[in-house]
């Protein structure tokens, strides 16, 4: 007997292989329970739960893969610190807005933060500007104290904090056993001889891949916002006394140009009417007058000629005449 191994028994072992290996993987990505990872033989083992695999992945260095990718998560999750997003919004009124906004920018910077966008818009009394600072959590407190003393008056306050460590934990759960089922996957990739299997292999490794990259890239946008605070404060300016503003909306020079502008316009509209009386409206009236005259003489004289003119003889004799007349 040949001691060799055929090669159509190691070819159906390695698609047993990536067949394991595809079923680990959507058992990963749904994160429910136990999950499946192949050792270094080739054979099933089941994998750590998700907290206990994430207390030994905090407690060792991971490589990073090949292009970039996400580090250890810290181990201090587990051990009593809460990852909380805070947000706020603040508007205050302040008595000089560049004062107000150079106050609040120095404060901020002090605290190790920075100005994340701004918005300004007005001018003079109306100005007013929108400002989104970031904030080291730890000085979240510190920074609201800073945007309050700037103004004069606090018009309205909102603050809100989320916790994500939960989040955090599980992402890096399930980080952990995604890079697991890589390895497993790349492990295979290295003994595959065939086509088939290597783009088998290949499009579960591109899979598993891109999971990661989601879950890093998510990961650390939670960290990062729970890292920094974000608040935006708007600034506006006191409302300016009614007598002051009816007095700058008032202008005489102004006045006496708009009467002068009405009254040229008013000329202008009583010399267009002129214009238009005489070219247009004054031919026409003569027309239809002289069209009038003449129906009424035509009708004067129509009557007058039929009062002078004898009624027309009928043949018989009259009254006045005697009968030998007649006869």
């Amino acid at each position: 007997m040949d001691p060799r191994p055929n090669p159509r028994h190691r070819a159906v072992h390695l698609r047993h292989l990536v067949l394991l290996a595809a079923a680990s993987t959507l058992l990963l990505a749904a994160c429910g329970g136990t999950a499946t990872r192949l050792d270094g033989v080739g054979g099933p083992v089941p994998a750590p739960s998700a907290a206990a695999a994430f207390r030994d992945y905090a407690n060792t260095e991971v490589p990073a893969a090949e292009g970039g990718g996400a580090t250890a998560p810290d181990g201090d999750l587990l051990k009593g610190d809460r990852l909380i997003v805070r947000t706020g919004t603040l508007s205050i009124q302040v008595t000089e807005l560049d004062a107000a906004l150079s106050e609040v920018a120095r404060g901020i910077e002090v605290l190790g933060g920075y100005v994340a966008a701004s918005e300004r818009s007005g001018q003079d009394e109306t100005a007013s500007a929108r400002i989104t600072y970031r904030i080291p959590a730890a000085r979240w407190e510190d920074a609201l104290v800073v945007a309050r003393k700037a103004g004069a008056k606090v018009l309205a306050e909102q603050t809100s904090s989320t916790e994500v460590t939960d989040q955090v934990v599980d992402l890096g759960a399930r980080l952990v056993n995604l890079r697991a089922t890589e390895t497993a996957l790349q492990e295979i990739m290295q003994r595959a001889t065939k086509i088939p299997d290597i783009l088998e292999v290949q499009g579960q490794l591109t899979s598993v891949r891109e999971q990661i990259e989601r879950l890093e890239a998510e990961k650390l946008r939670l960290e990062g916002q729970a890292a920094m605070a974000t608040l935006a404060v708007e600034f506006t300016l006191p409302p300016p006394v009614a007598v002051t503003t009816v007095q700058q909306g008032w202008d005489p020079a102004s006045e006496i140009d708009r009467a002068a502008a009405t009254l040229v316009e008013m000329g202008q509209e009583a010399v267009n009417v002129g214009i238009w009386l005489v070219v247009v409206w004054l031919p026409v009236l003569l027309i239809v007058g002289l069209v009038a005259l003449v129906g009424f003489a035509v009708v004067r004289l129509a009557r007058r000629h039929a009062r002078t003119s004898p009624p027309p003889s009928t043949g018989e004799p009259g009254p006045d005449l005697p009968a030998t007349a007649a006869s």
